[in-house]
């Protein structure tokens, strides 16, 4: 998140929760079979646990997962895992509570902690940590958290630090993201476009186009390769 914030998008021009069922449904009619709920930070939008639910329904849905902060993790992970999510991703690139601190500019790292222990407890599995670095994994930082991932049972997967505007991503060491030959994921962004590939301008709208053709236009488009995106920011399409 920018440091000075970001632009409040107008509460009509996001997805409802039906809207984003619809288009999960019609995925999910036409061969998906996981989805990933993230953001942004996706706990801070009120009702999260009945979407989740609402997915959990579609019986070809087979697999739900979140990417979270883990800052309010401690006090949904419960009921999440009761609504149907089946594992979590949590951001997290240091252990030093004042590098965290520093780094997240709000944070306090000890509600992290808590929100692992909530996802464990909950049954949340596997919990996966997503350590940004700027060079590689010998990075300090990096290393406090290869060292935590390890002696709490956590699945450390460390993402080089990206640029949509310059095309610099690469593949996440210890995951399968960045790897375009193998891509088979679309995104779905709050204000309802269809991206087929973060590093690319090309966007198709569910609420312009209807959920069907958007569908078949963002598969049919689907790059074979990454590039550029000059039309976005991570902090308004996620990571």
């Amino acid at each position: 998140m920018p440091e000075c914030g970001v632009p409040i998008m107008a509460h009509d021009k996001i997805l409802t929760f039906e809207e984003i069922v619809e288009v999960v449904r019609f995925g999910a009619a036409n061969g998906i079979t996981k989805v990933r709920i993230t953001g942004g930070e996706p706990l801070v939008r009120r009702g999260i646990v009945q979407l989740v639910g609402q997915i959990a329904t579609i019986t070809e849905i087979k697999d739900i997962g979140m990417t979270t902060n883990g800052i309010l993790l401690n006090q949904f992970a419960k009921d999440l895992a009761a609504a149907g999510l089946n594992r979590v991703n949590i951001s997290l690139d240091t252990i030093d509570p004042d590098r965290f601190h520093e780094i997240t500019r709000l944070g306090n790292i000890e509600d992290v902690f808590k929100g692992i222990d909530a996802a464990r407890e909950a049954g949340l599995f596997p919990i996966k940590i997503n350590c940004v670095v700027r060079k590689n994994s010998q990075e300090p930082d990096a290393l406090g958290v290869k060292t935590f991932g390890e002696k709490n049972g956590l699945q450390v997967r460390f993402i080089k630090e990206m640029n949509l505007q310059t095309g610099q991503f690469s593949v996440v060491e210890g995951g399968d993201g960045g790897h375009c030959a193998s891509c088979n994921r679309i995104r779905l962004t709050a204000n309802g476009d269809l991206k087929p590939c973060l590093f690319t301008d090309l966007s198709y709208n569910v609420r312009e186009m209807g959920v069907e053709k958007a569908y078949l236009a963002a598969i049919g488009n689907k790059p074979s390769c990454g590039s550029i995106n000059q039309s976005n920011q991570f902090s308004n399409i996620g990571g």
